[in-house]
């Protein structure tokens, strides 16, 4: 039932398919470029389509009242962004402890257009030792799927150019939000 929703969905936004499922059991996964609130019920309907069960941090004011129960069960983990937590300590004991886990995580944090991407997902992906798999949007070219895992090397700099060449012909519904695929540790010029 999830799979066909999914389908009606994306057929009905005029989405077209691409790639295959990601064969890694578990991993971080970007969501990129974000610029719109209908990125998110366009990928909850694409993993759906490829039968992902993710789960996704969200800000806790998304899980309040009678909509919190309704995020958690379409797989949100609440994070207070604004008090100082261990976010990534938190996240790979739950990778440790659950070697299903797909977490999706949208790197600018917010559809506003950021200058660095937040590094929680690479730190995530890295001391669990999970691959990141690149998820897209394109905008411009109704098309949306999964690209190939990287496993990180420590070395940001070198793994952000990965994403940086991945999404550079990708474009988000509103292409100006979508700022710089740069981390604040790798400077101003990678």
């Amino acid at each position: 039932m999830k799979k066909w929703l999914g389908n009606l969905v994306l057929r009905l936004g005029g989405w077209r398919i691409e790639g295959e499922r990601p064969i890694a059991r578990s991993y971080v996964l970007i969501a990129a470029p974000h610029t719109s609130s209908w990125d998110f019920p366009y990928m909850l309907a694409f993993a759906a389509v490829f039968d992902i069960k993710i789960s996704w941090l969200g800000k806790h004011t998304l899980f309040w009242g009678p909509l919190g129960w309704i995020m958690r069960a379409l797989g949100g983990v609440p994070i207070i962004r604004h008090k100082n937590r261990d976010v990534v300590g938190a996240m790979v004991d739950t990778f440790k402890a659950n070697p299903n886990l797909v977490l999706l995580i949208p790197t600018e944090g917010t559809r506003s257009r950021r200058e660095y991407w937040k590094s929680g997902f690479y730190h995530i992906a890295h001391s669990a030792g999970v691959p990141i798999i690149p998820s897209y949007l394109d905008y411009k070219l109704r098309r949306g799927g999964f690209g190939p895992a990287l496993e990180t090397t420590g070395n940001a700099v070198a793994d952000m150019q990965y994403f940086r060449n991945f999404y550079t012909p990708m474009e988000g519904k509103y292409a100006e939000r979508f700022g710089p695929v740069r981390l604040r540790e790798e400077g101003e010029e990678p």
